[in-house]
């Protein structure tokens, strides 16, 4: 029994089982075959993952994330911590006993209340941010690898009811971090069906999207200069020129440039680089990022979800100590390019020498 005694001891095993709570040890299905007294090969990761967690282990979880009056009872707790692939393994196992509930469905409302507070927080902070930005934003704050990250670090791992599922013609495999991601999802619907919506808000707010995400990485230009020149068009200021600001070491083997971009007497943004081409690059990227990463201050932040009702007591309240004023709706971003997977032509754009010419034939 040395051998099972390390495996289940293990530092490395997600299923450790503490012999504090059994009331045989070793396992009896460790020696004998139930209903034969036959000799038996004992797995103890299986046997491990059949074992219920302690119910003390369940209530100071509750208590450990400050949500004790919400997962009231140990069921609670371990209901949320019950991923449905949980039943296959169950059912063979033992066929007799009632199948024990999970939280499938907890799972899907909370991942549709986190999507939601991800989306209108994130617009409402950023309005100018484009879509498919916004999109990984959220995938950063509230995606299956950082909802996986949260509950390890809430100390749920130990508390995870699951079995690992190979990939099917209908669905790809199952995951010790797809499972685990399941428990934040199903404690965010709980406090929304417990409590109310504003409570399951400020939940998402502290434990996912208070964290720092670097959205500046996700913004990517093909053609910067020629970005910047549509959306400043766009929203008809003047077109931007390039300035050299400063330069060292120009006939040297490496040379500095610093070149600004101005439109009228405003300066949008400034770059350097080893070339003028290169700082101008930077400098056309650099203004780019300071419009779709105008944030709101958090003053000023208001979502429309703050809006809905919620009774306490005998009162419907809204969790506003002001009157919501509906934030700035961002223009769209200028999409200029096309990864030619529509298919589509598309019409030939002008160059612009030829915009120019035809704006110097309109004035004539």
């Amino acid at each position: 029994m040395g051998h099972v005694s390390k495996r289940l001891y293990s530092s490395a095993s997600k299923l450790a089982v503490s012999t504090s709570r059994l009331k045989q040890f070793p396992p009896k299905e460790a020696i004998l075959v139930p209903d034969s007294g036959k000799p038996n090969f004992f797995d103890p990761e299986l046997w491990a993952a059949l074992q219920p967690p302690p119910t003390s282990a369940l209530t100071a979880f509750a208590h450990r994330i400050g949500l004790a009056n919400v997962l009231s009872s140990a069921d609670v707790v371990r209901r949320a911590c019950t991923h449905k692939s949980f039943l296959n393994l169950h059912v063979k196992y033992y066929p007799s006993s009632p199948t024990p509930p999970t939280n499938a469905n907890l799972a899907t409302l909370g991942n549709s209340l986190m999507g939601l507070f991800a989306s209108e927080h994130l617009h409402a902070a950023y309005p100018h941010l484009p879509t498919r930005v916004l999109k990984a934003a959220v995938s950063a704050h509230v995606g299956p690898l950082t909802c996986a990250s949260v509950a390890q670090e809430m100390g749920a791992v130990p508390l995870l009811r699951w079995h690992r599922q190979p990939t099917t013609p209908m669905s790809p495999a199952l995951l010790h971090s797809d499972a685990l991601a399941s428990i934040p999802r199903a404690i965010t619907a709980l406090v929304y069906q417990e409590i109310s919506l504003q409570s399951a808000r400020k939940f998402v707010q502290s434990f996912f999207l208070n964290r720092q995400v670097d959205l500046r990485s996700m913004i990517r230009f093909r053609d910067p200069k020629r970005a910047l020149i549509e959306t400043v068009e766009k929203f008809g200021r003047e077109r931007p020129k390039s300035r050299l600001l400063k330069e060292t070491g120009r006939y040297s083997n490496s040379p500095v440039f610093v070149v600004g971009i101005f439109s009228g007497q405003d300066k949008l943004g400034e770059g350097f680089g080893s070339s003028l081409k290169m700082a101008e690059y930077r400098a056309a990227e650099d203004s780019l990022h300071r419009l779709y990463l105008t944030r709101t201050p958090d003053h000023l932040l208001q979502v429309p979800s703050s809006t809905f009702p919620f009774k306490q007591g005998n009162i419907y309240k809204t969790g506003l100590e002001v009157p919501y004023t509906p934030g700035v709706l961002g223009e769209a971003e200028i999409l200029y390019a096309s990864s030619g997977r529509s298919n589509i032509v598309a019409p030939k754009r002008p160059t612009l020498e030829e915009i120019e010419t035809r704006r110097e034939g309109l004035d004539v």
